[in-house]
């Protein structure tokens, strides 16, 4: 992994921007669905909006590894931007990444044979009309 300008090391994530406000219009559940699955289905998504406070606010992996730790076929892996990916070839479909899963993010359709998880592309920041999503790399 990269490290930033004070030693640590670099993660690249999707994130909401400070002061933003969501209007819970699903356009980014609905990209990143139809980016995965082709389809518009909000159980599909791998970002998700969740009431916090009153308010609607986006929710995507923040990465955190929980995941790979179960992943007994070793499917998923971070890459050098901290991002945890799914290996397709080596997913088994098991499901044990979902139910570790400690957000509810990680995705397994029954219609698709593999997991799938927010991988900070930024299909959903594309496709958010309030500009609340950006990705950061920290």
């Amino acid at each position: 992994m990269k490290k930033n300008k004070s030693g640590g090391m670099v993660m690249k994530k999707l994130a909401v921007k400070k002061g933003a406000t969501c209007m819970a219009c699903l356009a980014c559940v609905e990209a990143c669905s139809n980016a995965y699955y082709k389809e518009s289905n909000v159980l599909a998504s791998c970002i998700q909006i969740v009431e916090r406070k009153g308010e609607p606010r986006p929710v995507a992996c923040p990465q955190c590894g929980k995941c790979a730790e179960v992943c007994e076929a070793g499917a998923i892996t971070q890459n050098a931007k901290g991002v945890y990916m799914v290996n397709k070839k080596l997913c088994t479909g098991c499901g044990k990444c979902v139910e570790a899963c400690p957000f509810g993010l990680m995705v397994k359709v029954d219609a698709k044979p593999v997991a799938s998880k927010c991988i900070a592309c930024g299909i959903c920041v594309k496709a958010c009309p309030m500009d609340v999503l950006e990705i950061v790399e920290k």
